[in-house]
């Protein structure tokens, strides 16, 4: 297993939901997942979802830069994302990084 290759298609898939159907991520976290965004802790699947889905725009465009990974202990993984994020209607990107921390039962996400 190519850690890059998983961490990329990963990435692909997460994004790819996220700008179609930000709801569709709910498969990709479990109850002992957490989302860090902007300071606050949100923990399980629904809470995520329900978090991500009540941001506040409704169209938005992820364009990746890097996709850093490691591995990270009992077969998990790092990863550090940055990119840009075009949201419909603004002119200008906004740039964003995210640091996704897979493991062998969750998922852990921190979005700066």
């Amino acid at each position: 297993m190519d850690p890059d290759a998983v961490a990329k298609a990963f990435v692909e898939h997460y994004y790819t939901t996220f700008d179609a159907n930000r709801a569709g991520l709910a498969n990709l976290y479990q109850d002992g997942s957490m989302l860090t965004f902007e300071g606050q802790k949100i923990q399980g699947s629904q809470s995520i979802v329900a978090k991500l889905t009540s941001l506040p725009f409704q169209q938005c465009q992820h364009s990746i830069t890097t996709v850093d990974c490691q591995p990270s202990g009992a077969g998990g993984m790092l990863v550090f994302v940055s990119g840009t994020l075009q949201l419909a209607g603004e002119q200008h990107a906004l740039k964003f990084s995210q640091v996704i921390i897979f493991s062998l039962t969750s998922l852990f996400i921190s979005i700066f």
